[in-house]
């Protein structure tokens, strides 16, 4: 059975002293040791960012792609073998806002992906500009005058697009974090889990304080399969800011979809080297 210090590697996280990327590192750490899946068994794709660097903390596969680019990686390895378990890590920045064309079309699809956005509300690698999740009027380095742009509500966005599984953890909420990313890993579809990760660098608006006088845990007795009810608490925000699980259905995912892969992954099907490409344009001829 693996432990969690399977994961563990040499290489000390370049992430600033009290960063809530600390957290979520040691959650998946557990989380993956819990479900008993080896550094082997499990492939996590990121984009660029601060987020973007935590499979490179963690010992197993991954691949480390282009800003707002970690969902047409993650795509195709699951496709090839969809077999794998594939977790996408990225940021606010990453996946919303450079990553927000990929976003929409893999919820639309219902890749059976698992997306973890470590949501800081500002891009913290590039040193503190507005991202899409960033409060209206809130200052920044770059924008002196406050937000101009209305937030983004990520969760709503992806209620709206009928998303698989939608749900909200924090940082600073270690153990239902670890229930939520189990809960999407078992999930069959994509998923997404925005985290609430304080940047304690570049944004002093939303700390780890600002957010645990807000956050509460949804009643046990929320149904997620109410898509109206998802809706008018996916936009719960200020005062009080709803975590748990948001939305869910049952919906096919691709992969179920495609009938060449349905039954087997394709990097398991048979290859004929000598096949020419006539025999081959043939074969798949309808």
């Amino acid at each position: 059975m693996p432990g969690a210090e399977d994961y563990n590697i040499d290489d000390r996280p370049a992430w600033c002293p009290g960063c809530g990327n600390f957290a979520i590192l040691k959650c998946v750490k557990d989380v993956l040791a819990d479900l008993g899946m080896a550094p082997h068994e499990v492939l996590l794709v990121s984009g660029i960012g601060q987020a973007a660097k935590l499979p490179q903390y963690l010992r197993c596969n991954f691949f480390n792609g282009l800003h707002g680019r970690a969902l047409p990686v993650a795509t195709g390895a699951r496709l090839v073998n969809h077999g794998l378990p594939v977790i996408v890590t990225t940021g606010d920045g990453d996946c919303y806002g450079e990553g927000g064309n990929h976003f929409l079309h893999a919820m639309r699809r219902n890749i059976n992906l698992k997306v973890f956005v470590h949501d800081n509300q500002i891009y913290g690698l590039t040193k503190g500009q507005a991202s899409p999740t960033s409060m209206e009027g809130m200052k920044t380095k770059v924008q002196t005058f406050g937000v101009l742009s209305e937030q983004l509500s990520p969760l709503t966005l992806a209620v709206a697009m009928d998303a698989s599984f939608v749900a909200r953890g924090f940082a600073g909420d270690h153990d239902f974090l670890k229930e939520l990313m189990k809960e999407a890993i078992n999930h069959n579809g994509f998923a997404l889990l925005d985290i609430l990760q304080p940047c304690v660098t570049f944004n002093k608006l939303n700390t780890f304080k600002w957010y645990r006088d807000r956050v509460y845990r949804i009643e046990p007795e929320y149904d997620p399969t109410d898509r109206v009810a998802a809706f008018k608490r996916s936009l719960e925000w200020g005062d009080k800011i709803p975590t748990g699980v948001i939305f869910k259905n049952n919906r096919s995912t691709l992969e179920e979809r495609i009938p060449i892969i349905k039954d087997m992954p394709l990097v398991k099907q048979p290859f004929d080297p000598e096949k020419t490409l006539e025999e081959i344009k043939k074969e798949l001829s309808p």
